[in-house]
């Protein structure tokens, strides 16, 4: 397994990373962000990639309960 490269001064000082991603909507691209507890983007866009039936079942379950803002879903990492 690879290690993650360490957080950026930038990465440090922003604190957790949130990782942004569209789920389709009939004919319409629906925006979502992920906000995640981990350091780096890097591991914020692996998380997604790796669990993206549970994210987007959580997105399509904000969906239909019409918690849409500002014309984006948020969704905040399921505790690991």
């Amino acid at each position: 397994m690879r290690k993650f490269p360490d957080p950026t001064e930038q990465e440090l000082s922003e604190g957790p990373q949130a990782v942004a991603f569209q789920i389709a909507n009939g004919n319409r691209r629906q925006n979502c962000i992920l906000q995640t507890n981990l350091p780096t983007k890097m591991q914020a866009q692996r998380y997604l990639l790796a669990n993206w039936p549970i994210v987007e079942k959580m997105a399509r379950d904000a969906l239909a309960l019409g918690k849409v803002e500002n014309g984006e879903i948020r969704l905040v990492m399921p505790p690991m």
